[in-house]
Formats: structure tokens, C-alpha cells, sequence
């Protein structure tokens, strides 16, 4: 006989019962290197909608949909995912509202790296070249702007679960002789945000790594996104050239977002569905965790941030990311009693 409780659609047939989002098991591994690690080191993934992560963050395989909707719960569970960032806020800001609906999924120790809207980072010219980001008025380096729709919001909604504001520049096109330019308009821009929210800026033009940038994040109290990407210097490079006046102003965020042999079309298509790496990359891990090293014995907190295009699956690459830092340090760590 059939369950007269069962719910039916409008062709009378039983609806399909809900997909549920449950953890994956941790192995014993990542319970002890989570142990280890300092409280102020977080690690977390670009979003977390990715049903190949099955078995590594998420106890089964469900769909995407429901992963964007019910998986950060679960996501949050892993012992060394205490962090994630918030990408979809690129494309278009989010409410305070749904920011709070975040806040209320993850423990207190969670931290959210949180992107801008591409207007506020990107030129006109060059914004209307990127068809997934709504045509608007001009919006670059707008701190009005960027208050109103992004800090305001961000701040509400997620209060001391925030970690980081980004500031993600793509490319800029520009001669030489303008980028004293751009620094003293970031400068200006990063002095009208209100203090009290990190916040840091990732570049994709090397020739910016100067002195004027430095000044213009350590006098307004922003720091340098460290990022993996084809285009720029390695993350020790980039402190070399910075030096730490560029990333001692607080929480130090690192993203890894790109294999150094692959472009974001070709990475997503080699590494698709995300569950295994497939180019391992143990000169940049060797080179974040150093940098890590530094980071905290500064006493800085770090948050990281992983792509699955930097090797082929984020949360692996986190993992051993875990691993590499844990073994730089543990020969100087106390002996236990």
C-alpha cells in the first residue's frame, strides 16, 4: 500500500525526497594536523558547491544546487576548513541579511574571505568586457559605492565571523608612467572606508609592487593579498619586494588560485570534477608555507584560500598544504610532557 504521507506532485506521483548535506568522515590524519595548527592559521576553499568533493568534504555525492544552498554547514564541519571565500559576491553584492544566513551555519572560530563587486576594482572600459558582470555606472574606486553595497552588508551580516574584504584587481591596462596614478586613487579610496574591517588588495600587474602601493595599504591599514598566479611573482618574491610594512597591518590573507601552466578554461576542463590533484604544485606549497611561517611568528593571523585550478582539487590541496606547514615547524615545537 502506498505511504498515504508521502508528498505528491501535481501528476500525482511521489515527490523525490530531499537531497541531505552531511560531512564527510575525517580521516585521523586531518583530526591530529588540525590539533597542530596555530588558531591563527585558517584554511578554506573558493565557495564550497563542488559534488566532487564527495568523501572529502561531504559524506555523499549531492547536487550543486543544493551544495550552494545547505552545504557550507557541512563544509564547516572538516577540521581544517575554518575559513572559505565568498566569490559569488564578485558578481553581484549580497544583503546583510544573506550574509547573516552564513554566519548562522559556521562556529564561532569561522572566518569568511569576502570579494567586492568587480565594478568597484575593475575600469569601465575594461568591465564591459566581461559579460558575467552586470553593466552599471561607473563604479571604480568608489567608496561610497563600496561602503553602501559591500562593507555595509559584509559587516552587518557576518560581524566577527569576517576575516577579510577583498579588493581583486584583474589586469589593469595602463602605461608605466600611470601607475603612480592608480596607487594615489587607491590610497585616497582605501582612506574613505570606514576602519575596523581587514582589508586587503590582490594585484595581477607585477610593476605595481613597489613603494607607493606599500604606502598606500600600510598607512590605511590594509594588507597585501599574497596570490599563486601565472602572472605575478611567487608569494616570497612578493614579500621580498613589498617587505612587511605591506602585510603587518593584521590578518594576512594568501590565495592559491592558479597552476603556473594553466589558464582558468583549460584548468577547469583538466581538473573537472575537482576530486583528485592532477598537477601538483610542491614549489608554491613550499613557498606559502613558508611565507605562513613568517605570517604568524609575526603575529599575524593568516587565512588561505584555495581554487581546485591551482592543482586540481582545493580541499587536497589544503590538505597537503597542512601537512607541508606542520612539518616545517613541528622541530620546533615544544616536547610535550
Amino acid at each position: 500500500m502506498p505511504d498515504s504521507s508521502a508528498q505528491l506532485d501535481l501528476f500525482g506521483r511521489a515527490a523525490p525526497e530531499p537531497e541531505m548535506v552531511g560531512p564527510a568522515t575525517p580521516t585521523p590524519e586531518h583530526l591530529e594536523l588540525a590539533s597542530r595548527l596555530p588558531a591563527g592559521l585558517r584554511l578554506g576553499t573558493s565557495s564550497w558547491s563542488f559534488p566532487g568533493w564527495a568523501g572529502l568534504v561531504y559524506a555523499r555525492r549531492v547536487g550543486e544546487s543544493t551544495l550552494a544552498r545547505e552545504g557550507l554547514a557541512a563544509y564547516a564541519q572538516h577540521p581544517l576548513l575554518r575559513a572559505v571565500g565568498v566569490d559569488r559576491t564578485f558578481y553581484a553584492p549580497l544583503t546583510a541579511a544573506e550574509f547573516a544566513r552564513y554566519a548562522q551555519t559556521v562556529s564561532p572560530e569561522f572566518r569568511f574571505l569576502v570579494k567586492a563587486h568587480a565594478p568597484i576594482t575593475t575600469p569601465p572600459e575594461q568591465l564591459r568586457a566581461r559579460a558575467f558582470v552586470a553593466q552599471e555606472p561607473d563604479r571604480f574606486l568608489d567608496a561610497a559605492y563600496a561602503i553602501d553595497r559591500v562593507v555595509g552588508p559584509v559587516v552587518e551580516g557576518l560581524g566577527t565571523k569576517l576575516g577579510v574584504v577583498l579588493f581583486q584587481f584583474p589586469p589593469l591596462v595602463f602605461k608605466a608612467r600611470e601607475a603612480p596614478a592608480f596607487t594615489e586613487q587607491l590610497g585616497r579610496f582605501l582612506e574613505a572606508l570606514p576602519r575596523g574591517p581587514q582589508y586587503a588588495v590582490e594585484l595581477r600587474n607585477r610593476e605595481l609592487l613597489g613603494p607607493a602601493y606599500v604606502d598606500a595599504l600600510a598607512r590605511n591599514g590594509a594588507t597585501h593579498c599574497f596570490n599563486v598566479h601565472p602572472r605575478m611573482p611567487g608569494p616570497l618574491e612578493q614579500a621580498n619586494l613589498l617587505g612587511e610594512a605591506a602585510w603587518l597591518s593584521g590578518t594576512v590573507a594568501i590565495r592559491w588560485m592558479l597552476h603556473p601552466q594553466q589558464d582558468y578554461e583549460a584548468a577547469r576542463e583538466r581538473y573537472f570534477p575537482f576530486d583528485r590533484l592532477i598537477d601538483p604544485d610542491p614549489q608554491n606549497r613550499a613557498q606559502i608555507a613558508e611565507l605562513l611561517d613568517r605570517v604568524l611568528a609575526r603575529g599575524n593571523d593568516a587565512l588561505v584560500i584555495a581554487n581546485n585550478k591551482s592543482e586540481g582539487s582545493a580541499p587536497q590541496t589544503l590538505f597537503m598544504l597542512a601537512r607541508e606547514f606542520d612539518r616545517r615547524v613541528r622541530p620546533r615545537r615544544p616536547a610535550g610532557p
